[in-house]
């Protein structure tokens, strides 16, 4: 069993504006940019934008030039206190993430709060939940 990942990569259509957003207004530094992919520094795991078109050009795998239909993946980015996930759900959201669902807690414990990127792709924030 392999029981590693060691990259994310989000397939797009516009990898400018994906980027964009992943760098400007989530603040992942970019490490790597090309016109069709761009590396994000990123702890633990590496993490990329890259353009549907390249992997199909890669593979000449038809699902790769396919319409992208319903949620298939959800990045969490953990955040240290409950308010930094109000903190950080405002801000972003005030910087041009699309707001799917404000802040609040979970029968987990957990303080969580879900956003959209440009492509729609619907992430969340989470911490532990204040007592």
């Amino acid at each position: 069993m392999i029981g590693k990942i060691g990259l994310v990569t989000i397939l797009t259509d516009n990898v400018r504006v994906l980027a964009d957003f992943y760098s400007r207004i989530l603040g992942f530094e970019k490490t790597y940019k090309s016109e069709n992919y761009v590396e994000f520094k990123s702890e633990g795991v590496r993490f990329a934008v890259c353009a549907r078109s390249v992997l199909h050009r890669m593979t000449n795998h038809a699902g790769y030039r396919e319409s992208r239909k319903g949620q298939s993946f959800e990045l969490a980015f953990p955040v240290t206190s409950s308010e930094d996930v109000d903190r950080a759900y405002q801000e972003i959201v005030e910087k041009g993430a699309t707001p799917i669902q404000a802040p609040h807690n979970t029968p987990w414990r957990r303080r969580t709060a879900i956003f959209a990127d440009p492509d729609g792709n619907i992430h969340e924030l989470y911490g532990p939940e204040e007592r």
